[in-house]
């Protein structure tokens, strides 16, 4: 494994934790503070906290769902173009 390789996973690493850091604050710790504090500027309204998961699960489940469908429909196509070749 390349030293970019391991660059590239340290990367990827913080960043996980960094919005793991932020999701965290934003969704379970946000609401212990007062309204009136200074920590409120840095998050958006507390409702994004659970349309913006959402919109990405249902964004992951659908291109799933495409790749999928894209494939059975890939390996018919397939099996039929083979069938048609047999029978000629």
């Amino acid at each position: 494994m390349g030293a970019s390789d391991k660059a590239v996973g340290v990367a990827m690493l913080l960043a996980a934790a960094v919005v793991f850091t932020y999701y965290t604050t934003w969704a379970l710790l946000l609401p212990f503070f007062d309204s009136s504090s200074e920590i409120h500027v840095f998050f958006p309204p507390r409702e994004w906290a659970v349309r913006i998961p959402a919109f990405i699960l249902i964004v992951g489940i659908s291109a799933i769902g495409l790749f999928v469908g894209s494939t059975i429909a890939k390996e018919n196509r397939k099996k039929i173009r083979s069938e048609r070749l047999r029978a000629a």
